[in-house]
């Protein structure tokens, strides 16, 4: 984003050396303005390191992220400072005191997302940490932003050990193993030796993990569908022993897989998988941020087709995947609990009073199985047999004789452009009209009504095909 500089030119030979460094916030104000004006909050991550600052010159994906330590510890708390300051100037405190400050990226993935070892990340966050509080103690920073839970001692050194993974990949249930967060209990005591703040802890969550076997080759594994309820479940009693017992939990990142080219990501079987997984995951974490909003992500560069298994929400042209609607029907959810069960719960918005739900079909023929990760669209579309339907019967009383709610849901057909894609044999490159169809077939749920009689008793009696998501909101 062209923040920080040491030097300046035209592009067209060497740069010429500034006396002291340039800060310019032309292009974060964009961002960030775009962002509070649509009614969020930036969740800020401080990271990567400005090239100027870098002590390596290798870099990370196409668009060259320099991932090592600082040269200089005072320079980044400079940036650090000088950024932070300028949005309190531009947004006032009270807004800034609202967002969270999350230090770096996966600082473990050594030498991918960082160069340096497991202490310099800890130096780097305290430094951090302090210097944002000094700022204003009211500002909330966290970390160590860690990705996944492994079952083995790979992450206890200074840097990763691969030899330590061949036990995992050789497993032959990997869901008996003890999977444990990465650094996040090294962390907490680091800081609490050194009395520095954390406000929240976060980390990432996705079921799987690649281990290497013996021989050096790749293992991918995927765990039992509700291992992201049971890893939170363990961080919060972590958090819940240590010395920072209040500190939020924030999952920065978490999918069915970490992977931007896995097919399942495109299907109605992730809609209903994150519809459990969230529905389960309420009330032990603060956020848990889906990675990512859409298709336009350029790590490894551009997928190839429409639907690639990016990690999106919504495609490359817009168009809506089913898991879109099922975050849209989860999003419409009200405040205050009415009911919950294993297949959905119903919700009372505590400022309107409207009453909403969302119910699900994860098949009992999955048992306690994920829905795994996929190379084509070819390969997910066997789950599509897997059943049984499922019957969702409830009673809500106390409502307004008359009042109508629509009936929405999302499945095998309907809100399914990928199997349409399919159908249409798998075009790389989409016409505008076979653009505009398919995000017709998105956004074409079924839809039903239901209205509440005179006793005020709405009966709920759905039947949910598999891999349904069904959401009831009050019509307007």
């Amino acid at each position: 984003m062209f923040v920080y500089r040491e030097t300046y030119g035209g592009g067209f030979g060497p740069d010429s050396p500034l006396d002291e460094p340039a800060y310019t916030f032309s292009y974060v104000d964009k961002v960030f303005d775009f962002i509070l004006d649509s009614g969020a909050r930036p969740f800020v991550e401080l990271g990567f390191m400005p090239r100027a600052l870098a002590t390596q010159t290798e870099t990370l994906f196409w668009w060259r992220a320099h991932c090592s330590p600082p040269k200089d510890m005072t320079r980044w708390v400079e940036l650090v400072t000088t950024t932070v300051e300028h949005w309190i100037d531009r947004y006032g405190l009270d807004e800034v005191r609202q967002w969270r400050f999350e230090v770096w990226n996966e600082p473990n993935l050594v030498p991918h997302f960082w160069t340096g070892t497991r202490t310099q990340y800890f130096e780097l966050y305290e430094a951090t940490a302090v210097a944002i509080k000094e700022i204003d103690p009211g500002l909330r920073v966290g970390g160590p932003s860690t990705s996944v839970f492994v079952p083995d001692d790979r992450y206890k050194g200074e840097t990763q050990d691969r030899s330590k993974e061949h036990a995992t990949a050789a497993a032959d249930d990997v869901d008996a193993l003890e999977w444990r967060p990465v650094w996040i209990e090294e962390f907490m005591t680091w800081c609490e030796q050194r009395q520095v703040p954390i406000d929240f802890l976060s980390t990432h969550t996705y079921p799987t993990d690649y281990a290497f076997d013996a021989n050096g080759v790749g293992v991918p594994l995927s765990r039992y569908i509700d291992a992201t309820r049971d890893d939170l479940a363990l961080l919060r009693g972590l958090i819940a022993d240590s010395a920072y017992p209040d500190a939020e939990v924030h999952i920065t990142e978490w999918s069915t897989s970490p992977s931007s080219r896995d097919r399942m990501h495109d299907t109605v079987f992730a809609a209903a998988s994150i519809t459990r997984s969230l529905l389960q995951c309420a009330t032990l974490a603060e956020s848990i941020s889906y990675w990512a909003f859409t298709d336009v992500f350029e790590e490894g560069g551009a997928g190839i087709g429409p639907f690639h298994g990016g990690f999106g929400l919504v495609n490359e042209q817009g168009i809506h995947k089913p898991t879109f609607h099922a975050f849209s029907m989860l999003n419409r959810l009200g405040d205050r609990l009415l009911l919950s069960t294993p297949h959905g719960v119903v919700t009372r918005d505590s400022r309107t009073s409207a009453v909403s739900a969302v119910f699900f079909n994860y098949p009992d023929d999955m048992g306690s199985d994920s829905i795994g990760s996929a190379n084509s669209y070819e390969d997910t579309r066997h789950l599509a047999r897997k059943g049984p339907s499922r019957r969702i019967r409830h009673s809500i009383a106390g409502l307004e004789p008359g009042t109508a709610f629509l009936v929405e849901t999302v499945d095998w057909d309907h809100g399914n452009p990928a199997e349409a894609w399919y159908a249409m044999g798998s075009p790389v490159n989409l016409s505008r009209n076979e653009t505009r169809h398919l995000a017709k077939v998105a956004d074409a749920l079924l839809r039903d009504t239901l209205t509440v009689p005179e006793n005020g008793v709405l009966e709920i009696d759905l039947e949910l095909a598999p891999w349904a998501v069904t959401s009831l909101r009050q019509s307007d």
